[in-house]
């Protein structure tokens, strides 16, 4: 036989083998089939609903938070049984779901403990992500109407003491292992393979709107663009309100509304960014001080949500849908948790820094020029300056 044959032979071959199906030992694993008497969430959920703390602990809300949120989608996550084996109830799966976010632990991991298979785990967990975010996205991160905005504003200029403020812009890398039959598009400045979380967050560090999935080698700029909420800003669709003065400001002129944001976005009317660190005044300097009060928000929010869904500590080693449905349901549940139960001492124990970034190359308008001046005499001036500004520069 030449080397043709015994090619097409050893194919043959190959072929036969990928066809014989594996004869299962068992039908149901003797492990598997004690989860009704062994599994976690029959061993421990009633018992830690009489200790609320605990309860708290393990699944990062409150009981009444938890019973809720089960009742909001209780119908989209129910199921039939079928004639070989009862559906999995939708508190057990919502118990599983945010296990799993909650802890980052593997579907394998959670296999052991709650005695499901770790395939099941993973449809489960894939599709209660997806029923959270649809069921939760209009009441937790609704559009905002022209009140609402003004809320917001005078949000940040309490607590962060800059007026006219709508909402800081940032974005975070997901960490993900690297697609299958992808190139480098997903690698991203810092060397790891990432999808790109771009999000606006208002003064209570929750999100106002989020964009996932972009390719982590795209710019923040580029993103933000690309955006729904970036095509409504720059289109005029978001409800803004009409221009105010500044408060205490004796001149009266009216400015816009903006959003901050870092170094990587362009200045405009509606986004204001801060200077490059080089020859800076003291009135720049300032200026940059004032903005990044306000956009600490957003790092601090992205702090917040880490530690408590450490899904997002670790590499997401699943396809990219399903990533885009675990970081959809994280950031709808941040927003659910905060509005409800508030905020909890451990919610705290994140670090925030804000990084310093080299300018990048993309252009800001005329517009976003002659706002941003106005902004840096107003937070000289004896009506917008604060006693402590001075020595923080």
């Amino acid at each position: 036989m030449d080397f043709v044959e015994i090619a097409a032979v050893c194919a043959l071959e190959l072929k036969r083998r990928k066809t014989i199906k594996k004869k299962k030992k068992y039908w149901v694993h003797p492990i598997t089939s004690q989860r009704l008497l062994k599994g976690q969430f029959y061993k421990l959920h009633n018992e830690l609903r009489s200790y609320p703390v605990k309860f708290f602990n393990f699944y990062r809300m409150s009981v009444k938070s938890f019973d809720d949120l089960l009742n909001l989608i209780r119908p989209s996550i129910t199921y039939q049984d079928s004639k070989w084996r009862k559906a999995i109830p939708p508190e057990e799966r919502l118990s599983v779901t945010l296990r799993y976010l909650a802890t980052g632990n593997s579907f394998r991991t959670l296999y052991f403990e709650f005695l499901i298979g770790g395939t099941t785990i993973r449809t489960i967990v894939k599709d209660t992500c997806e029923k959270i975010w649809m069921c939760l996205k209009e009441k937790y991160m609704p559009e905002r109407t022209e009140r609402m905005w003004q809320q917001i504003a005078e949000k940040f200029a309490a607590t962060t003491h800059f007026p006219n403020c709508l909402g800081v812009i940032d974005g975070k890398h997901i960490r993900i292992q690297k697609p299958c039959s992808t190139g480098s598009e997903f690698m991203n400045y810092k060397n790891f393979f990432s999808v790109v979380l771009m999000a606006v967050v208002d003064a209570e560090y929750c999100f106002t709107s989020v964009y996932i999935g972009s390719y982590g080698s795209a710019s923040d700029s580029h993103v933000f663009e690309r955006s729904n909420f970036g095509k409504k800003l720059n289109q005029g669709k978001l409800n803004i309100p009409p221009n105010q003065p500044l408060p205490n400001d004796d001149t009266g002129v009216p400015m816009p509304f903006i959003f901050v944001a870092d170094e990587a976005f362009a200045l405009s009317d509606r986004v204001q960014r801060p200077f490059g660190r080089r020859n800076l005044t003291i009135e720049k300097k300032i200026y940059n001080y004032r903005l990044t009060r306000a956009r600490r928000m957003v790092e601090c929010a992205f702090g917040i949500m880490s530690n408590k869904w450490r899904i997002l500590h670790r590499a997401l080693d699943v396809n990219l849908s399903f990533c885009d449905a675990i970081i959809q349901a994280c950031c709808i549940l941040h927003n659910y948790v905060r509005q409800r139960d508030g905020v909890r001492f451990e919610d705290t124990l994140y670090e925030c820094l804000l990084t310093e970034m080299n300018p990048t190359n993309v252009r800001g308008n005329h517009i976003g020029t002659t706002t941003r001046e106005y902004f840096v005499k107003y937070f000289t001036s004896p009506g917008g300056s604060i006693p402590w500004q001075y020595e923080k520069i």
